[in-house]
């Protein structure tokens, strides 16, 4: 791949726009540890949302998609399509409830949820399972995506292309580390622009070089005879939801895809309940309007917006490369084949960008959790905020060292994806639940996380149930699932329920609905019952049909027929009209923060250490 001068000019001057940012908010973002992690709690809706849609969008990302088209089709999506419907869970029942919680991390939820040691012990163990052995298997995947991107395209060995990486990691260390979140926000903003732009233009190139759309549909189309022959069944690589003997996805997977992965499974975006950096962004937000709009804002520009140019791309890769060994590696090959040289220095400084925004992300994420809740929590207790803020900075370059040595032990970017839904499978019931059902208690989470790591390990290596493969993983997750909602249900009723004086700090502090907590509820009269339970449930409902019918809509201009992607938009159109008159009709007072029945003693909590 050539590269032209005004191409390497455009990625030399990348490289220190970036790093101008996060000289820019150096003293902003440092003056105190919330500043460093939740931006002071000052971000507005749209910066916050993008910055979550940016962290979501990494290397990886368009690789894992090919990888999905060209083994499962169109379809093979839902892996992360159905996690929509978890995504806007968040958006209208818990972003607000996260933003009343005032804490840095979601792991320092765990003590204003539950008393005692098992709530000190679990906040310790979700520090080191999130921010270090999730944190650094998420990193490793995104270096093991940037590591097949530049041997590709350069044509370098595998040693090259990891030192290459370790100076991306490196710089993209120094801005998060001098800057915090805000640097990352900012810096996010930016790069999500530059992806979005540069992944569309490598899917007009790549169907241009087909000779259009119509071509690349009836090259499709032959590669659908040939599956069917050797595998039986009938469907199509284009079909967006799979028929039951469809040839590319088994009927069963598409079933945990939508039925059980959403709600059972832990991912960084779009974990049960809100979690994650994804969390740290509704922490970073000014007040609960902000949350909501952030993560409706997020859902709708990661399932709606995102994802055509990947996959439009991915089915030409499939098109003109019908049997890669490694098909994820199909979608750098159109850039290295087909995209003109002018544009060369553009892609490169997207995938950089793509690569840097979720890197940076994961630093900052990862380190939140060492410092808030290890090192300060357990640690070291009463010291500066400046000492703070420089631990921070030091665990940061810490993970970042950590991450690219992971890297080392993987090979493919989807296959890390379904081992990651693997390892997290079944907890997600105890992530919706405890906000809502006062009996769940720190032994049930404890319980849950231990359980999905147990089972899927026995399953890898006693059973050789793989994720690699679609039926592995529908068969993984459903074992998962059921073994791990055995145990921590029976854990939850055979370990005491939490200190009565505990769950009415909880329920004064993050009022969730009542009808879980009537006993508490009961000890707290001034709080007025939550009757929006029923229009919430509505909206999730409405939200999640107005950002699909969007895509399928997207999706029908693309690939065809228009005139009923013209009817998926209207019909999406008409549930977000529904949406917006129901939050008018409510009034944004609902949504905007403060109880107006609280006095002020209960309206603010200080976060516990």
């Amino acid at each position: 791949m050539k590269i032209t001068l005004a191409g390497w000019l455009v990625v030399a001057g990348y490289f220190p726009f970036n790093l101008l940012i996060g000289l820019y908010y150096r003293k902003k973002g440092t003056g105190s540890t919330s500043e460093y992690f939740v931006s002071g709690r000052n971000v507005s809706w749209w910066l916050a949302g993008t910055s979550m849609v940016a962290a979501t969008f990494a290397a990886d990302t368009p690789l894992a998609v090919t990888g999905l088209v060209a083994t499962e089709g169109i379809a093979g999506n839902w892996m992360w399509w159905g996690l929509l419907f978890s995504g806007m869970l968040t958006v209208f029942f818990f972003a607000r409830l996260w933003r009343r919680a005032e804490i840095v991390t979601d792991a320092e939820f765990v003590e204003v949820r539950y008393a005692g040691k098992p709530a000190a012990f679990l906040r310790g163990f979700r520090a080191i399972y999130f921010g270090v052995l999730m944190n650094c298997l998420i990193l490793g995947w995104v270096n093991l995506a940037m590591e097949k991107i530049l041997e590709t395209v350069f044509g370098i060995t595998e040693f090259q292309a990891l030192a290459v990486i370790f100076a991306l990691i490196a710089f993209t260390g120094l801005y998060t580390f001098i800057s915090g979140l805000w640097g990352v926000l900012w810096t996010d903003f930016f790069q999500f622009i530059l992806k979005m732009t540069m992944v569309t233009v490598l899917a007009y190139y790549g169907v241009e070089a087909i000779g259009g759309m119509k071509p690349l549909l009836a090259k499709l189309t032959l590669i659908d005879a040939r599956r069917a022959a050797a595998r039986g069944g009938h469907g199509s690589i284009l079909d967006f939801i799979p028929g039951l003997h469809s040839p590319w996805m088994p009927f069963v997977t598409f079933f945990v895809y939508i039925g059980i992965n959403w709600w059972a499974n832990w991912y960084p975006s779009a974990a049960p309940g809100g979690g994650g950096y994804i969390a740290q962004r509704i922490f970073s937000a000014k007040d609960e309007k902000n949350s909501l709009l952030a993560t409706l804002w997020y859902n709708i520009a990661q399932y709606a917006i995102r994802p055509w140019p990947w996959i439009i791309t991915a089915l030409v890769s499939v098109a003109l490369w019908p049997h890669l060994k490694d098909p994820e590696v199909g979608y750098i090959m159109v850039w290295t084949h087909y995209l003109p040289e002018a544009w060369g220095g553009l892609m490169l400084a997207a995938f950089a960008a793509a690569y840097m925004s979720t890197v940076a992300t994961q630093l900052n994420w990862g380190s939140s959790y060492i410092l808030n809740d290890l090192y300060r929590r357990f640690l070291v207790k009463d010291k500066g905020e400046r000492h703070y803020v420089i631990v921070s900075k030091l665990a940061t370059a810490g993970l970042a060292v950590i991450s690219a040595a992971v890297s080392l032990a993987m090979t493919s970017v989807a296959g890390a994806w379904a081992l990651l839904l693997a390892i997290g499978a079944g907890t997600g019931a105890v992530y919706l639940l405890r906000w809502y059902w006062w009996r769940i208690n720190a032994w049930s989470e404890v319980s849950s996380m231990s359980a999905a790591m147990l089972t899927t390990a026995v399953l890898h290596a006693v059973f050789h149930i793989s994720d690699a493969t679609a039926h592995g993983f529908a068969e993984s997750i459903l074992i998962t699932v059921a073994v791990t909602s055995a145990v921590w249900l029976a854990v939850t009723f055979l370990t005491a329920p939490e200190p009565e004086h505990k769950l009415l700090d909880f329920y004064l502090r993050t009022r969730p609905a009542a009808w879980g907590w009537k006993h508490i509820a009961r000890l707290a009269p001034e709080i007025p019952p939550d009757r929006e339970g029923w229009y919430n449930l509505a909206d999730w409902l409405l939200g999640s049909c107005m950002v699909y019918l969007a895509m399928f809509g997207i999706g029908k201009f693309i690939l065809g027929p228009v005139w009923l992607g013209w009817v998926y938009m209207a019909l999406a159109a008409v549930c977000g009209a529904v949406i917006y008159w129901d939050f008018s009709k409510r009034g944004w007072e609902t949504f905007s923060g403060r109880h107006p029945s609280l006095s002020a003693d209960r309206q603010s909590f200080a976060p516990e250490r």
